[in-house]
């Protein structure tokens, strides 16, 4: 183990702190503690390398990668090596980010575990690759739709409704809310046409979405929060609209580095972490949050969409 005054040198900085705080409770990889921390790759091994170098961190080799983890103290060293880890302890205390960082190395870990799914997922998930007469998903969609019961729903950041009308073949109603008059007017008229007289479109933000409190069952947030001016705010709102037990289904952007997305498709915010939008509904007073990435695009710049569910 490093000497008291280097270790507590090695402490004064606040990433090696959260990195010190997540090996001591894991074995990690590089590119985990990346998704982790959301910090740049090569400051996460130079600070590891550091840690490594006074004798804090101990690495190993598994397959491809190469796992940290916090090094045992010798037997001689392990009252000091107790001293150290309360030093730690309180350090992190301090830093507002080790509550993110929790939640983050759960969800790592999770994906680890579904290593293995994935892999069979790969094998046999061969939907939509090659034509089977009958099949789509389309028809798959329809399928689940009426095994939906008849809810009241809020589709928040509706755009022209896509959504809101597959929803309403079911609903009971669906209330579609976009903050674009022009949106909302051709929406409207697309339901006129196609005679959704379930489905009602309103002109509102997402942030004070116009919206009974507590009337609706679920609540949907499909690829809107990142045009929001405040997520959490417009995840609030949505928590404002929704019956005690209702839930709240957000298909979003997971992070990215795109930045012609601003100006492309007029986006406030490049994505958002799992453990960002776990953070942000669970201070807004979510429950039973559920989060996990079901797409990535194959296309560059590689967009990925993650879903997250929850509960009033």
């Amino acid at each position: 183990m490093a000497s008291i005054l280097k270790s507590l040198s090695l402490i004064a900085d606040p990433t090696r702190v959260r990195l010190l705080l997540l090996l001591e409770r894991e074995e990690l990889s590089v590119a985990e503690l990346q998704e982790i921390l959301s910090l740049p790759q090569s400051n996460i091994s130079a600070q590891l390398a550091k840690l490594k170098g006074a004798g804090l961190v101990s690495d190993r080799r598994s397959g491809k990668n190469r796992l940290y983890q916090l090094e045992a103290p010798s037997a001689k060293d392990a009252e000091a090596h107790e001293h150290f880890l309360a030093l730690l302890k309180a350090a992190g205390a301090e830093l507002r980010e080790t509550v993110k960082d929790s939640t983050a190395l759960q969800i790592a870990l999770r994906k680890r575990a579904e290593t293995a799914k994935a892999y069979f997922d790969a094998l046999a998930g061969k939907f939509g690759r090659h034509y089977i007469p009958g099949r789509s998903w389309k028809a798959l969609g329809e399928t689940l739709l009426k095994l939906m019961p008849p809810l009241v729903i809020a589709d928040l950041g509706a755009g022209e409704g896509t959504l809101s009308q597959l929803l309403a073949q079911r609903a009971q109603k669906v209330i579609a809310v976009d903050n674009s008059e022009k949106m909302v007017a051709y929406g409207a008229e697309l339901a006129l046409k196609h005679g959704f007289t379930n489905l009602e479109y309103r002109l509102g933000d997402l942030e004070k979405p116009p919206v009974d409190p507590e009337s609706v069952d679920l609540v949907f947030l499909s690829q809107a929060l990142h045009h929001a001016q405040n997520p959490q705010a417009a995840l609030r709102g949505a928590f404002g609209i929704l019956k005690p037990g209702g839930r709240i289904v957000v298909l979003d952007l997971l992070q990215h580095t795109f930045e012609k997305a601003r100006e492309l498709y007029a986006d406030v915010w490049l994505g958002f972490t799992e453990a960002d939008l776990h953070a942000m509904m669970s201070a807004v007073g979510f429950r039973t949050i559920e989060t996990g990435v079901v797409h990535r695009e194959t296309r560059s710049p590689h967009f990925q969409t993650v879903l997250i569910t929850a509960e009033k």
